[in-house]
């Protein structure tokens, strides 16, 4: 069962966690820190902000954190059908390169492995975007003549490629996971489409955030994104305007096998 308070805790924590994030930052930035500080300092503490309110608010409820287990301070993930999913920040390098705004903060909550609740915090930007109050895609912009698919600038999939070729495409780069699905929520892009390596904490917030706001979320063999698995390797996903999901599902049907 999940609750309006469920939701509304999400947002609350990944807003709040972002704050801590920035907090840190600045002050280490100002300090002269190296990023591979910022990273250490900004993943930990993070963690441990979101990791100590769980622990207190919802005690019964497992966790799954990138930085942790759910033997912190919460039950074994088999014991419960609730599990918080949680990435402390989401793009740890972006975040690292201030004054970038590419990174996120993702809480969600799957429910018998359905993402059930989401919240992901873009705090260099200000904004947060949940289940609570989602966003709705019938508000989105119309997609243009060449659709936009966001890619990582460093080594975009093939899959994504392929799909930005038989769409016609451009091709936008962005930072960390949350940056690029939420940027497909806010209607800055089209398409997202990643293969090759990720994991629970890296999807299952923006994907819930995704759905609630009506857009296309799937693997991309178009199967449904299920979570809270004993092993949380989750290597490939879809977000896309629901208006571009045959042809996005379509084109990957034909592209290359997805790396392991």
């Amino acid at each position: 069962m999940v609750t309006l308070e469920d939701h509304q805790l999400a947002a609350d924590l990944a807003t709040r966690a972002g704050e801590v994030l920035l907090d840190i930052r600045a002050r280490l930035a100002a300090d002269g820190a190296p990023a591979a500080v910022l990273k250490h300092e900004g993943d930990q503490r993070s963690h441990e902000f979101l990791m100590e309110a769980l622990a207190e608010v919802r005690p019964d409820d497992a966790v799954l954190s990138e930085e942790g287990t759910a033997h912190d301070c919460h039950p074994d993930r088999g014991t419960t059908s609730r599990t918080w999913i949680i990435d402390p920040v989401d793009g740890t390098r972006e975040y690292s390169e201030p004054p970038r705004t590419d990174w996120a903060v993702h809480v969600a909550l799957a429910v018998d492995g359905q993402p059930a609740v989401g919240a992901v915090a873009l705090p260099a930007l200000g904004c947060t975007l949940a289940t609570d109050e989602p966003p709705s895609a019938t508000d989105l912009p119309p997609i243009p003549a060449r659709p936009r698919m966001v890619v990582s600038r460093s080594r975009p999939p093939a899959e994504a490629l392929a799909v930005c070729d038989a769409l016609g495409g451009v091709l936008v780069e962005m930072g960390s996971a949350g940056a690029k699905a939420m940027a497909v929520v806010r209607g800055e892009v089209d398409c997202y489409v990643h293969s090759g390596g990720q994991f629970e904490w890296d999807n299952c917030a923006p994907t819930a955030v995704a759905l609630a706001t009506g857009l296309h979320a799937s693997r991309i063999d178009g199967s449904p994104l299920t979570y809270d698995h004993p092993d949380p390797y989750l290597p490939d996903l879809v977000i896309c305007r629901a208006e571009l999901a045959d042809a996005v599902l379509a084109a990957l049907a034909t592209s290359p096998a997805p790396e392991a």
